[in-house]
């Protein structure tokens, strides 16, 4: 009877431990929420590798290492994580796990002056690995509650708990209570400095990811602002030629008024008003850079039989950037007529740009019709396009430029329409 507790004991804590461990790859790595399917087949695997434990005679370390290897396949393999970081993150785990666990079996063994509590094979000592393993699950729950919880406030709540099991390990060698080896003692103080420096370069390679996002980001707006200054040049020269020639075409006109040849002057009119019409569609913001990026993706929405309305209101001489409202207004018009041109019914194909200032707010809301499924995960949307590259860093980057002016972006959808707003703090500036 007390065997086959034992074993049920181990079973469920097995399966906990998988649980919990691939919440944290969930949380860390971004991955794919973990689905009913995924979930059956992992705690099916980790009962497998409890009862092969319990059966075959394998050290604690081996246990650890299976059950790594597992979680990170299951990551990996049903939820797209990366295996490498998955492996990481599940070997970081197990050890902390296996730290901990030691922690409080000697910890329970001290307050009762007993040495059963570090037998895992005995009823007591079981005791500290459900205590252990239900203070795990609130956390885990603590964290579900808090989606929003940032990465700074994440990474202290880590190293808290590493230094705090660096620093038991350590006192546990000046007890004397229960008969310690030293070996198993160095073993688990080795253990902890071990895991310490796993998630300081845990920590140093999400630092080096973030700023290689933040490379991208300027990569992208840079590459942007050039496209659209060369062809705002282009535009620019064009009009410069017209008026250049300004006073030769009053010549030609006034010649053929004088020979009242009024049709071939209305010809001439027509032709030299051709590419001032072109420009006479621009939504106006008092922004060079803007006013002209706006009205190429006007000319793109029509070459696509997308409708597209602007209304613009832009408050003139601020501290707001044009890289950043290019950035902004690039962006998410970009990402409006991406869905706008999958819609199948050309009459919902449409995308609205309102730009309005309230005090010393700027709104910027795009709205446009969408037919893909809308993919969230942590809070934010995901990006339905199968191809590798930079797609998904559209909002990204609106939010990075939002930010820099103590604003951010948000995104709404109901029924067919999908919304972003923008809204920026900005600061009048003086006219040089």
């Amino acid at each position: 009877m007390t065997e086959t507790f034992l074993l049920i004991s181990k079973l469920m804590a097995g399966g906990l431990r998988f649980l919990i461990g691939l919440f944290l790859i969930y949380k860390l790595l971004a991955a794919d929420r973990p689905d009913r399917k995924g979930v059956l087949v992992g705690v099916a695997g980790s009962f497998a590798v409890t009862l092969a434990v319990s059966y075959v005679p394998l050290n604690n370390f081996l246990r650890m290492s299976v059950e790594a290897v597992w979680i990170a396949f299951c990551a990996g393999r049903l939820r797209k994580s990366d295996m490498r970081k998955s492996l990481f993150v599940g070997i970081s785990y197990e050890i902390a796990i296996s730290i901990w666990q030691f922690l409080f079996s000697a910890g329970m063994g001290m307050v009762f002056q007993s040495e059963i509590y570090l037998d895992g094979n005995s009823l007591p000592g079981q005791i500290p690995v459900w205590i252990l393993h239900f203070l795990v699950v609130a956390l885990m729950v603590y964290l579900l509650k808090k989606p929003d919880m940032g990465e700074k406030e994440g990474r202290h709540l880590t190293t808290v708990i590493v230094i705090a099991g660096f620093f038991a390990a350590v006192t546990l060698s000046e007890q004397s209570y229960l008969a310690i080896s030293d070996d198993v003692l160095t073993m688990w103080i080795i253990l902890s400095m071990v895991l310490m420096m796993s998630i300081l370069v845990f920590q140093l390679s999400r630092q080096y990811e973030v700023e290689k996002e933040v490379a991208k980001l300027k990569s992208e707006q840079a590459e942007l602002l050039e496209h659209d200054y060369t062809a705002l040049n282009q535009a620019y020269e064009v009009n410069a030629k017209l008026f250049h020639d300004f006073h030769n075409h009053i010549g030609a006109l006034r010649q053929m008024l004088l020979h009242e040849n009024y049709g071939g002057a209305m010809a001439y009119l027509d032709e030299l008003q051709e590419p001032v019409r072109e420009m006479a569609d621009t939504a106006w913001t008092g922004d060079e850079t803007v006013d002209f990026l706006i009205n190429s993706k006007m000319a793109s929405a029509l070459a696509e039989q997308i409708r597209m309305d602007v209304q613009a209101e832009f408050p003139r001489h601020t501290n707001v950037r044009s890289a950043d409202m290019c950035a902004i207004v690039g962006n998410l018009l970009d990402n409006a007529l991406e869905a706008a041109r999958k819609v199948p019914d050309s009459g919902q194909r449409f995308v609205s740009l309102t730009i309005r200032r309230i005090n010393r707010m700027l709104v910027i809301k795009v709205e446009n019709g969408f037919a893909d499924v809308i993919k969230a995960e942590g809070g934010n949307l995901r990006t339905t396009k199968k191809e590798e590259g930079l797609h998904g860093w559209g909002l990204k980057s609106a939010r990075t430029a939002a930010e820099k002016y103590d604003g951010m972006v948000q995104t709404t959808y109901a029924g067919a329409i999908f919304r972003a707003v923008a809204t920026l703090s900005y600061h009048p500036m003086c006219e040089k």
